[in-house]
């Protein structure tokens, strides 16, 4: 099958980071084929040109949709996850077998966002490429199950892109942990709520970036390994304290108000677990909170030279206007 020069299908484009790689490939002239359930909803869902992208309404869990939407697609950019935590082994597996089918029969390139829950507190807290995976929790072990079709599919003869990250925040990105956990969003925050413990670094990564890591990936994807595999460096919070204390520091400067720094409830966590499933998949991953989690990125700058990079004050700010909660 040949498919056509910079034609990309994204599935999970209403997401944080399908939205934000198909805004910056619509930029760069990529004809954006988008596979959506209700296409005439998402312009009230995300902040994207929808004119400018080809729509094709269908399920990413139904094959002969995803094999119709990828028909001439060189790239295939797998963001789709189910909302929150509920059936994501339902869901997570199939979806994915979907997008490497119409990869296979295009021969398309599939891109994958990966994330640091494949690995256990084992392995922490210097996370490389090569690093085993342990992981604990089910959501981690659905992820691990993932990468291992991908590579599966690249063993076969198939390419894959797979860059891992820290927790994602960025404007438009509703499910992560800053605009869930940190803050309370289209309001005026009153409480920032810190999930890690003192003097335990983490991971954060700015989601323009991680598009913009993916897309120049893509664009040397024909000198990549069939696997190939990175890690962003990202925003490293080496004391937990960097981004609480930059939205405080955001929200001070802009409206005059200081809100204050609270510890996450996490006895609210436990007490919702009793009954919830995304409460206690989140009380499962407390450990990411309690450890240091620290990738180095020196495989992806020797390919690309420098990791795109946005200071977190520009960061936050645009997060925080984006989500409601600046208003000066």
């Amino acid at each position: 099958m040949t498919n056509i020069k910079n034609q990309v299908l994204i599935l999970g484009i209403t997401g944080g980071i399908g939205s934000e790689v198909a805004r910056q490939l619509l930029e760069q002239n990529w004809n954006v084929i988008a596979l959506h359930r209700s296409p005439e909803l998402v312009s009230k869902e995300v902040n994207l040109k929808t004119k400018h992208i080809s729509w094709i309404k269908g399920d990413a869990m139904n094959s002969e949709d995803v094999l119709k939407a990828a028909e001439g697609c060189c790239v295939i950019v797998h963001a789709v996850n189910p909302p929150g935590y509920k059936k994501w082994e339902k869901f997570v597996i199939p979806m994915l077998k979907n997008s490497i089918n119409a990869a296979k029969k295009q021969r398309a390139t599939v891109v994958f966002p990966g994330s640091i829950y494949n690995y256990g507190p084992d392995v922490l807290p210097n996370i490389s490429e090569s690093t085993p995976q342990h992981p604990r929790t089910k959501k981690g072990s659905l992820r691990e199950e993932m990468e291992q079709e991908l590579k599966r599919f690249a063993n076969d003869g198939g390419n894959v892109i797979l860059i891992r990250a820290g927790d994602f925040y960025g404007p438009y990105a509703k499910n992560n942990w800053f605009s869930q956990g940190l803050i309370n969003p289209n309001k005026a925050v009153k409480s920032i709520y810190n999930p890690s413990r003192k003097n335990v670094g983490h991971q954060w990564a700015y989601l323009p970036d991680v598009a913009q890591t993916m897309i120049s990936m893509i664009i040397k994807r024909h000198e990549l390994e069939p696997y190939a595999v990175y890690h962003m460096k990202g925003i490293w919070d080496s004391d937990g304290t960097l981004m609480v204390n930059t939205i405080q520091k955001i929200i001070h400067e802009k409206s005059g108000k200081k809100p204050k720094i609270a510890p996450f409830p996490w006895w609210l966590v436990w007490l919702a677990a009793l009954f919830n499933t995304t409460a206690k998949e989140l009380l499962e991953m407390k450990y990411l909170w309690t450890q240091p989690i620290k990738m180095e990125n020196n495989k992806l700058k020797k390919k690309l030279g420098e990791e795109p990079h946005t200071p977190i004050e520009i960061a936050v700010e645009k997060t925080l206007r984006s989500l409601g909660a600046l208003n000066d």
